[in-house]
């Protein structure tokens, strides 16, 4: 059984500002320390940035602007905590406390995140889609029912009829859709909205990409300011993760999709 959402679906709309906040941070800094908090719904979007990263709200508003169109841009920078900058003074250390796991990906979520994107490249709006063994249940907006159903003729489509969805239905928060980006193997952290150093980020993406390798589950903890995970140097950790970020276009591009 699996969910998953589309980059149009109003909690991925705040996950994709946020990763373009993020963007920012590491266009201007080679490795910023940054957490950002998005709001939107209803016209307003709110984001709320810590960070080391000299950004300008012109430019946060910006991303906000070109990814969610015309809303009031509610924006607040302030920097990051000292403690929690200074964590990071002498090298990479786990930037948070938090447990995580990996686990492989069944075939039942591989189709299913296959068939959002097909949906996708059809009708780029607020969708969300379902499967359980042989049920499949899409919700798309914009979309007629009509022709969804050509497309799945099995499937239940727009149990209450064509709809409009979006931001001005439905508000959206940062890593709000966490299922859908990691299926099993969620756990407390969230993945978008931060930097690197933070073991939400990139201590997810490790397992992950370990369990996908293994085809075995991966649970691991670490301590706030622990330099070794999983029997590794969390340095090791940090880059494995920029170089997957860097694999699909960056953090905007990752919170599309999540990890699959």
């Amino acid at each position: 059984m699996i969910e998953k959402v589309n980059p149009c679906h109003p909690d991925k709309v705040a996950d994709r500002i946020a990763g373009a906040i993020v963007d920012l941070a590491y266009s201007v800094e080679n490795d910023p320390k940054i957490a950002v908090e998005v709001l939107i719904g209803h016209g307003v979007c709110q984001a709320i940035i810590e960070t080391t990263a000299k950004i300008s709200e012109a430019d946060v508003a910006a991303a906000i602007f070109r990814i969610a169109g015309t809303v009031r841009a509610d924006i607040l920078i302030v920097p990051q905590d000292k403690r929690l900058s200074d964590n990071q003074k002498c090298g990479f250390r786990c930037g948070d406390n938090g447990i995580f796991k990996g686990m492989p990906l069944t075939a039942e979520q591989w189709e299913l995140s296959q068939t959002a994107r097909e949906i996708y490249v059809k009708y780029p709006y607020d969708g969300k889609y379902i499967m359980d063994g042989g049920r499949l249940i899409v919700c798309q907006s914009n979309a007629p029912t009509s022709a969804l159903r050509a497309m799945f003729p099995t499937a239940e489509i727009n149990p209450l009829g064509d709809w409009t969805g979006g931001t001005d239905v439905d508000t959206g928060a940062t890593n709000r859709k966490l299922g859908s980006d990691m299926a099993d193997s969620v756990t407390g952290g969230g993945l978008h909205g931060k930097d690197l150093s933070k073991a939400d980020v990139s201590v997810n993406i490790h397992a992950f990409l370990k369990a996908q390798k293994t085809g075995k589950p991966v649970y691991l903890c670490c301590a706030i300011g622990d330099d070794t995970v999983d029997g590794v140097p969390y340095a090791y950790i940090v880059e494995e993760a920029r170089e997957y970020i860097r694999s699909v276009g960056g953090f905007e591009k990752f919170a599309e999709w999540g990890l699959f």
